[in-house]
């Protein structure tokens, strides 16, 4: 490949990528800046600084790095990197934080084909691919050792000499800047997402690699005749706010409706993101105790529920069960066989009841089941409903947003709802055929809500601590067959069921449920305690 003939010293380089960067990859941050500060006789000098003060700590980061050996092949990887950053941020107003992450680093084929778009390939091509052959052909003028060395130190004194006369000159902003809109940072391109990956391998290199056992004093104390029956379904990205169970104005709910339902309209997740939530909700920590460290380095619901000797099973048509059911029977159904239910290398969740009562039929004692659904993942939500479910429209049928109006996206939406509305009420039909032999129950719970365009922001995966209401606000309800009726106050539940609840009561709930005594059961956190007879 032929060179530039004009060579380049390795600063001007390293400023020249600096800027292309500050400039034309950071779309969204620039938009969030503008909010606050309106680019106006007030502000313009403000934002001027702001903008050479980025263009500074980017450049002072690349310098640090640099080398004869290493110059260019970084430059590549964060152009790279930042072309892919910037189009997620831009394109569905998301965040590229730590637990972003490890989302995508423990996602699956179908998942990652369903992100896949022609503006996605774009935005690589000219602000990834392209900028990259450039920085490959040029030819760098490199000096002696020693006169690199020198020339490295001058340019990071300057860079941080730069810093600090804007930090001081403009104090009372920078004060306001960082104390006041924390937030805005996490829009940086490339020097948050570069942050957030060595935050992501950092803690995985210095988490726990002790794995402590849970409730192995665990014991099944119920003395009833019939055995346990319990499903929890698991579901994916469904917001409270579109089910018509807690007043949404769309019909998304009519089969439940008919259904003896305990509905929980005010309750929260655990998190914003699978990777997160699904392990969090299984765990004995709360969401303010938990982290990815901890969840995966204690035994959790499942395996204390195992040490009672109950009979378990997870199947899964998401991603899988983010380290959740490593030691008990998984089937994974994402590429399952059936031609109704399959196609286009994923399944509809249906696929979950497919020959679950031949397991029932072998099983002896108590059981629970969980069904991790594919629920309303997107952004390809049309594709997670058969088409006799397209009763909201029109809807958008692509995985580029931007491509669909507010309306179109919201049906497409809407509709997978009402599909997981059809789903839980064939589970509730399959509990209900089990009832001769079987005390049956369900117990649904999202695991984190979804962004729909409201202020720009779509998906999910926020920062807990900025994500919108609809990311957390998830759906959560129960249903109970008649015998559990005997045991549990109905109107006690359903007056109880105003109240708020979330992930954290999960794990102590289902223990209450299933009879299991054990030293890490809380009855405080078990929701069903009170309404007991």
């Amino acid at each position: 490949m032929k060179r530039f003939s004009k060579k380049i010293s390795q600063f001007w380089l390293i400023v020249i990528s600096s800027i292309v960067l500050t400039t034309f990859y950071n779309y969204s941050f620039w938009s969030n800046v503008f909010l606050v500060y309106p680019f106006d006789t007030q502000n313009w000098y403000y934002l001027v600084s702001l903008y050479i003060f980025f263009t500074a700590i980017t450049a002072l980061l690349f310098t640090l790095v640099s080398s004869k050996y290493t110059t260019k092949f970084f430059l590549i990887l964060i152009f790279i990197s930042s072309s892919f950053a910037g189009y997620f941020m831009n394109a569905y107003g998301v965040i590229i934080d730590d637990h972003m992450i490890q989302n995508a680093l423990e996602t699956n084929s179908s998942e990652t084909a369903d992100l896949l778009t022609w503006k996605m390939g774009g935005y690589f091509l000219f602000l990834g691919l392209l900028p990259s052959i450039i920085i490959y052909k040029i030819d760098i003028a490199y000096k002696s050792f020693k006169s690199e060395l020198f020339t490295k130190l001058k340019a990071i004194v300057l860079f941080i000499v730069l810093i600090v006369v804007i930090l001081f000159s403009f104090s009372k902003f920078y004060t306001s800047f960082f104390r006041e809109h924390k937030s805005l940072r996490f829009y940086t391109n490339p020097t948050y997402h570069i942050y957030s990956v060595g935050k992501y391998f950092i803690l995985k290199a210095t988490s726990i690699t002790k794995f402590e056992q849970l409730g192995t004093d665990a014991k099944n104390i119920s003395t009833d005749k019939k055995p346990k029956l319990v499903i929890f379904v698991v579901g994916e990205a469904a917001r409270a706010a579109n089910f018509s169970l807690n007043g949404y104005q769309k019909q998304t709910n009519p089969t439940l409706a008919l259904e003896d339902i305990i509905n929980y309209p005010n309750a929260t997740s655990c998190g914003t993101e699978t990777a997160i939530s699904v392990p969090c909700m299984f765990s004995i920590y709360g969401r303010s105790d938990y982290s990815d460290s901890k969840g995966k380095s204690t035994e959790n619901l499942i395996d204390v529920l195992s040490h009672a000797k109950i009979n378990l099973l997870w199947r899964d048509n998401n991603s899988d069960s983010k380290g959740v059911a490593t030691r008990i029977t998984y089937e994974d159904l994402n590429n399952a066989q059936d031609e109704k239910l399959c196609g286009d290398g994923e399944c509809f969740d249906e696929i979950l009841l497919k020959d679950l009562q031949t397991y029932v039929d072998k099983q002896t004692g108590d059981t629970l089941i969980v069904l991790h659904q594919k629920g309303s993942h997107g952004p390809a939500y049309y594709k997670r409903y058969p088409k006799e479910f397209n009763k909201f429209t029109p809807i958008c049928e692509s995985n580029q947003l931007e491509q669909c109006t507010q309306q179109q996206i919201q049906n497409a939406y809407d509709n997978t709802i009402l599909y997981t509305d059809y789903f839980l009420s064939k589970t509730i039909d399959f509990l209900k055929s089990n009832q001769n032999k079987y005390q049956t129950a369900m117990i649904y719970s999202a695991d984190h809500g979804e962004s729909l365009g409201e202020n720009g922001v779509y998906l999910h995966g926020m920062p807990y601590m900025l994500a919108p209401d609809n990311q957390t606000h998830i759906g959560f309800l129960q249903w109970f067959g008649d015998d559990f009726k005997k045991k549990l106050n109905s109107n006690c539940l359903k007056q109880n069921a105003s109240k708020d609840v979330s992930h954290d009561n999960l794990f102590h709930s289902i223990l209450g449920i299933m009879d299991i005594k054990t030293s890490v059961y809380d009855e405080k956190l078990d929701m069903f305690q009170e309404c007991r007879n």
